[in-house]
């Protein structure tokens, strides 16, 4: 990226893949360890006509009246908004993006450019403007070969029926591959994609040049194939490192029989993956929690190996989500955990909402104990300075809320179909703004416990006799 380095993991749980029938695309957006993230819901026509970015200067048309829909906006936006992720009016979901790498020899035939469209402006320039997710692929992959880009990026599209990845590997060029239903994919900041078939439209978009360019400039280094990843991507040092090591960890999540003798850095780690159970929100939620805990890799640990890899989640984790869709129309669900995954707690907002609670619209820096963000990261970091002695305490708490998340979601399903309208937006957004708040008020509970008891843990302590 230009202004601000991500690196981010994607999951994309296809309807038949899923205990439910429900479709999840999740991500960890992850940049800075404190660089507050905001929580907002932009009405029906608020964008206006034309949007200039404030990264690239890009200027662009948009067309017609913006949709409602949820993000996560940064706290401040001189370097752009980065929205980053939401679910529109018209019940599709998008998550951008996903940080990947090219590799020089198609860099040189197609430069990325300092003026094109970038992470920053992704959701913002498409989401409120598609109805499906294919629409929303076309839309991207059209503005990235007429504008082109700064980075090479993962985007994550859902609707009710589908979702999609997408990929571009260079200044202009894309492919995307529908997710089987019955599968599940993750990706970890490499080019993810790899056979594309052009004689199947049904799962496979793409530029409409990419094979003219890729054989004009002899990139394909196996004729008889088209591996997107292999041709624009990377599987260097630094990817067995960092990324390799993360796909590996989904696997062994899900698809522990399939996977029994892939290692954390094999670069022929498959992108779609069938798994061995149904799976549900948390198990996406879990995967994007996941530090290698069970294994010897996990940072928590004191082996050698405890940090040889990149965990999926990590300090630097500004806000995790997972977009739910494939339920109830406007039911659908934009799950959010504010700062580091594995010590927060993903809360439902549904995507019919008008509005949410004012400390999720708030944070910025120094801290503030009036911003949602800054409560589950102040909790977090006590439990870090005596991580054996509060870890458990932490736990309680998310369970607890994950339980009661789950009977949140399940009542107001119930009660959904007594309301229409604007009494049907109302109830969604008591019911959402409810649970937000309970929720950043267990953490406070928590990280008053928590100070509490590190009272005692000062340097200054003595065992005093109490009878004197």
């Amino acid at each position: 990226m230009t202004n601000k380095l991500t690196a981010c993991t994607s999951i994309l749980i296809g309807k038949k893949a899923s205990i439910d029938g429900t479709i999840m695309i999740g991500r960890n957006e992850d940049a800075k360890a404190a660089w507050p993230k905001h929580m907002v819901v932009h009405q029906h026509g608020e964008l206006g006509k034309r949007f200039i970015s404030k990264d690239t200067k890009l200027e662009i048309d948009l067309p017609g009246d913006s949709a409602r829909y949820t993000a996560t906006p940064e706290w401040a936006d001189k370097d752009g908004l980065f929205e980053e992720d939401g679910i529109n009016e018209y019940d599709v979901a998008m998550s951008a993006t996903e940080s990947t790498y090219a590799n020089p020899l198609v860099l040189g035939c197609d430069p990325l450019v300092d003026d094109g469209l970038n992470e920053e402006a992704m959701v913002t320039v498409v989401l409120p403007f598609i109805k499906s997710a294919r629409e929303g692929v076309q839309r991207l992959g059209d503005m990235i070969a007429h504008y082109g880009t700064g980075e090479t990026n993962g985007v994550l599209f859902a609707d009710n029926d589908e979702a999609w990845y997408f990929e571009n590997g260079s200044g202009h060029y894309w492919v995307a591959q529908r997710i089987p239903d019955d599968c599940y994919a993750v990706a970890a900041n490499q080019m993810a994609i790899q056979e594309i078939d052009f004689n199947d439209p049904d799962n496979f978009m793409y530029h409409p040049e990419i094979k003219q360019f890729v054989d004009e400039n002899h990139l394909n280094p196996s004729a008889n194939t088209f591996n997107f990843r292999k041709i624009f991507g990377t599987a260097d040092r630094s990817d067995a490192i960092y990324s390799e090591p993360r796909v590996w960890a989904g696997h062994q999540m899900f698809s522990p029989q399939a996977a029994k003798d892939e290692y954390p850095e094999s670069t022929e780690l498959l992108f779609i993956m069938k798994p061995e159970k149904k799976l549900s929100v948390l198990d996406a939620q879990n995967f994007l929690s996941n530090h290698f805990e069970g294994t010897e890799f996990d940072p928590l640990g004191k082996g050698p190996n405890a940090h040889k890899y990149r965990p999926i989640s990590l300090a630097k984790t500004q806000e995790s989500h997972v977009l739910q869709m494939n339920r109830q129309p406007g039911a659908n669900i934009h799950w959010l955990a504010m700062g580091v995954a594995a010590q927060s707690t993903y809360v439902p907002f549904f995507n019919g909402i008008t509005a949410v609670p004012a400390p999720y619209k708030r944070g910025k820096l120094p801290a503030q104990l009036n911003s949602a963000y800054w409560v589950f990261k102040q909790a977090s970091v006590l439990v870090d300075s005596h991580l054996h002695d509060f870890l458990p305490l932490l736990e309680d708490v998310q369970k607890e809320r994950r339980a009661a998340a789950i009977r949140l979601v399940r009542t107001t399903d119930a009660e959904l179909k007594n309301y229409t309208g604007k009494e049907r937006e109302t109830f969604l957004t008591r019911q959402s703004s409810n649970f937000a708040v309970d929720t950043m008020n267990e953490y406070k509970k928590l990280a008053m416990e928590l100070i509490t008891k590190m009272t005692d843990y000062s340097p200054l302590n003595f065992n005093t006799d109490e009878n004197l």
